[in-house]
């Protein structure tokens, strides 16, 4: 894999900026696995992980994958960024020494030892390292990476925590990954199908069930553009992510082109379109920009342009309902009192629902079982006609439920005081 990957740099003639080494940071908290701002949840995550913890700028260190993004959506204000992987030039004799050295040993930690160097260097008995992005072990691609960073910091005394996460439960019959959640100082589950997993595979130990940080995210209200009105438009968010776990080739727009022709038809509420994930390579703008496209010359459809995620909470929360495909849209319609259909693809979905109203079914509809063309509309028509009690739950379940997620802070209280 690696191999590939300092191959690849060759061939595509990507090119790498080297990194002055970096000297260790004194902040007690180091955030990574930050994937970047233009992934609004994972900006999220980081601002609402501030709250939680009562952070401020000084005490904590974000490792990020994507530095421009996050000065761009103002996280340098929240906190100090860093880079999370050190680079070298294409060609360069680092470059060339990691691929000679790698060839010779077939040893990948070579190659990560490299590239997180910036990271390790803070590690130590003064720091609690949290790994941030809360989906991270719902997918194999990064794994090997988060599990080198765990036993490292593990090694040198660094307290870790896997910080309001969701895990997919087959990779739990993967020893190593089982050894690896073992060695976490904390484990913070944000939803109890998780919690119930994590238990189930004998990770017991330091594991706690917390609502996603997010649900105390803070929230801008910016002026509402032409074609919102208020508490009657209808939110929709859909991911190219999603179409990857579709069953059947091309269902998941087919889908919501219907659905949207049906709520022209059969309704008189608005729809925006809801971006909350904006990277060039996974944009929420181009299945929404061609829904907007094909039925703009109704005008009742607006697209909502790229805002950051207290912005979009804001948006989010003006509406009458909401169907999304990103978990941190709907925790932002959730903890706002929306009522939501969630069309998922995994266990973070099920399991924040779930934990919320008892039940997924009706607030879940997994994107794997879109096979015919009115499975939406045949969702959102249960949403809209329980949309009262709905939001009756919601503004009744709330306040508690959102008052749980800062008690996640006592933990880290612990592991502070531990030290």
């Amino acid at each position: 894999m690696i191999y590939l990957e300092l191959i690849q740099a060759i061939m595509t003639k990507k090119v790498y900026i080297k990194s002055k080494d970096m000297e260790a940071v004194m902040n007690n908290f180091l955030f990574y696995a930050h994937g970047g701002s233009k992934n609004h949840g994972c900006e999220a995550l980081v601002r609402s992980t501030c709250k939680v913890l009562k952070l401020d700028k000084q005490d904590v260190a974000l490792f990020s994958m994507e530095e421009t993004e996050d000065y761009k959506y103002g996280l340098n204000n929240i906190c100090e960024i860093q880079p999370h992987n050190a680079e070298f030039k294409r060609f360069s004799p680092t470059h060339l020494w990691l691929l000679l050295k790698y060839l010779i040993t077939k040893n990948k930690e070579i190659y990560f030892e490299f590239t997180y160097k910036n990271i390790i260097k803070n590690f130590g008995n003064n720091a609690i390292a949290l790994s941030i992005g809360g989906d991270n072990y719902c997918y194999d691609s990064f794994i090997e990476r988060l599990i080198f960073l765990n036993r490292t910091a593990r090694k040198r005394g660094t307290k870790t925590v896997l910080w309001g996460c969701s895990v997919e439960p087959n990779l739990l019959e993967n020893p190593e990954i089982v050894e690896d959640l073992k060695r976490y100082s904390l484990i913070n589950a944000r939803e109890s199908l998780t919690y119930n997993e994590l238990i189930k595979a004998g990770i017991t130990k330091n594991t706690k069930l917390y609502p996603d940080p997010a649900f105390q995210l803070d929230m801008v209200e910016l002026p509402l553009p032409e074609g919102f009105v208020e508490g009657k438009t209808i939110g929709i968010n859909v991911s190219p992510l999603i179409a990857e776990y579709e069953k059947v080739k091309g269902s998941t727009m087919k889908n919501y082109d219907t659905l949207l022709q049906y709520i022209i038809d059969n309704t008189d509420l608005q729809i925006a379109l809801v971006p909350h994930v904006v990277w060039d390579n996974n944009n929420d703008l181009t299945p929404l920009t061609k829904l907007f496209e094909k039925f703009k010359h109704t005008g009742r459809v607006i697209l909502l342009g790229d805002n950051n995620c207290m912005e979009l909470k804001g948006f989010i929360s003006r509406l009458r309902m909401l169907i999304a495909a990103r978990t941190h849209a709907t925790v932002a319609a959730y903890s706002t009192c929306v009522p939501t259909l969630v069309v998922g693809y995994s266990i973070k979905a099920k399991g924040i629902a779930n934990d919320i109203f008892g039940t997924y079914e009706n607030y879940v509809i997994p994107v794997q079982t879109l096979a015919n063309e009115d499975d939406l509309i045949n969702a959102f028509k249960w949403l809209y006609n329980n949309e009262d009690s709905i939001r009756k739950h919601l503004q009744d379940f709330m306040p508690a439920y959102k008052a749980k997620s800062l008690d996640a802070s006592k933990e880290i209280q612990n592991l502070v005081q531990e030290k």
